[in-house]
């Protein structure tokens, strides 16, 4: 029987079903989370064959000793996983002093998290790149600007989600950043693309192949919806379109990815780019070595009538699956926000797109930056359906 430790199985509050499928495959899952136990859904208490509490997750000596205990207790761990981009570098240092080699190790770090790292290798992948500049004095950066010109977009080398993500379109917030961005954290500033974020998700095996592909389109940036406090909008594409799959395949081999579930953000080039491309090429944005945050991963499975928990799953204990892909649509979600005032009610929605509603859910605090704050999870047949739901349930009085 393997053994494997999943890091936070409580949260996010879907994640569960990670577990689940593993422990139905056979596995022993051991979990690691900071919520008392008596706390933990029945969900989560009935994926897991044991459960670890420490005081918080953020203290790596507590996560460190609960890893040795369950070793002690268990065995060799066969596969130490989250999922989660947060706890993706603790994750590959565990499993660095552990000696658990089903995973990024703590030597792959700096490529599969440093946006500057990433570029050298979707270079070798083939795949064009923005022209980048680390932050340094303000006649480093001018100096850059005068190359690429204003907008540019400044962000962490190592961030997650949109977290202190700017534009800047002057000289006047370019010095209002030098001034107020955290000295201790490294910066990139990159050309700004006119462009949607179209991605590459897959679950890929042993020898780095695809056991299931998928995408999804964000046609507003997360950066403008996190800074501009707007409404949130995605959707899993009905199709992978045959660029963004090959952009994704060269991605996984460039990195040496394996034994993963990922999600590569790539920019369509909403117009041309001088030294880019063409309007409606594909460009690198950045890779994400965990699946796409919130309730995508349901999306997915809602679009595709598959279940890419278990896919995973079986991967992590087969090493392949034969999981069944039923009919493909589009699965939309629209995050609503808190404040607006949106021309149809919850009734209103509710009463005319019920029968296409799959998830309808409140969006807890810690995620409502980037998702909103009133979810609706909704799948259409064609195209126009969805962006007609789109535009009835956007639409502001």
């Amino acid at each position: 029987m393997k053994n494997c430790i999943f890091i936070s199985p409580n949260f996010p509050t879907n994640y569960w079903q990670f577990c689940y499928e593993l422990k139905k495959n056979g596995v022993n899952v051991l979990g690691i989370g900071d919520q008392p136990y008596d706390e933990l859904t029945d969900e989560v208490r009935n994926s897991l064959n044991e459960y670890y509490k420490v005081d918080s997750l953020e203290n790596e000596e507590e996560v460190y000793r609960a890893v040795a205990f369950l070793i002690f207790k268990h065995g060799h761990i066969d596969w130490l996983e989250s999922n989660n981009e947060y706890w993706l570098e603790r994750d590959a240092r565990l499993r660095t002093e552990f000696h658990i080699t089903s995973g990024f190790q703590t030597e792959d770090i700096p490529r599969i998290k440093y946006k500057s790292k990433m570029k050298e290798y979707y270079i070798k992948a083939g795949i064009p790149v923005a022209r980048y500049h680390m932050v340094d004095t303000m006649e480093g950066c001018l100096e850059f600007i005068k190359e690429v010109h204003y907008p540019v977009i400044t962000k962490p080398d190592n961030g997650v989600g949109a977290s202190h993500t700017y534009k800047l379109s002057s000289y006047e917030e370019l010095k209002k950043f030098l001034e107020t961005k955290t000295p201790e954290i490294p910066y990139i500033m990159e050309e700004f693309i006119d462009a949607e974020v179209n991605s590459y998700d897959a679950i890929v095996d042993a020898n780095g192949d695809p056991l299931f592909e998928t995408g999804n389109v964000t046609p507003n940036s997360i950066m403008d919806i996190v800074n501009n406090a707007d409404n949130s909008v995605y959707y899993i594409v009905k199709e992978l379109s045959k660029d963004t799959k090959a952009a994704g395949r060269a991605t996984v081999k460039s990195f040496g990815v394996k034994s993963r579930f990922v999600h590569f953000e790539f920019f369509r080039l909403l117009k041309d780019h001088k030294g880019l491309g063409k309007k409606g090429q594909i460009i690198a944005l950045e890779v994400n070595m965990r699946p796409c945050g919130g309730f995508t991963p349901d999306m997915i499975n809602f679009a595709h009538n598959t279940n890419v928990y278990k896919i995973w799953a079986d991967m992590v204990a087969y090493g392949r699956s034969t999981v069944a892909v039923g009919q493909h649509s589009y699965c939309a979600y629209a995050g609503l926000r808190d404040g607006k005032n949106f021309a149809m009610s919850h009734a209103d929605i509710m009463e005319l797109y019920g029968e296409h509603m799959k998830m309808v859910e409140r969006i807890p605090d810690v995620l409502s930056d980037a998702m909103g704050n009133q979810m609706y999870v909704a799948v259409f047949d064609t195209k126009e359906e969805m962006d007609t739901f789109y535009k009835n349930v956007l639409e502001c009085k």
